[in-house]
């Protein structure tokens, strides 16, 4: 079951060597672009917009995030 995130959420997620903390930035519902990844994104299919500690944004699906 994903739970349920609103902007200002403290997140974290497995990330390549680890594991990444961040800060829901939005719910994003229409096709967007990040570092020139298209992000297929949609109202059936959601994903959020998150902002690592470090400033770098990066969108996930729900189950991806787990609130901190």
């Amino acid at each position: 079951m994903a739970i349920h995130l609103k902007k200002g959420d403290k997140v974290s997620w497995k990330s390549h060597g680890g594991t990444a903390h961040g800060t829901v930035v939005k719910k994003q519902t229409t096709e967007t672009k990040i570092k020139g990844h298209n992000v297929a994104a949609s109202k059936d299919d959601p994903q959020f917009i998150v902002e690592t500690e470090a400033g770098k944004q990066a969108a996930h699906k729900p189950e991806a995030l787990k609130r901190d």
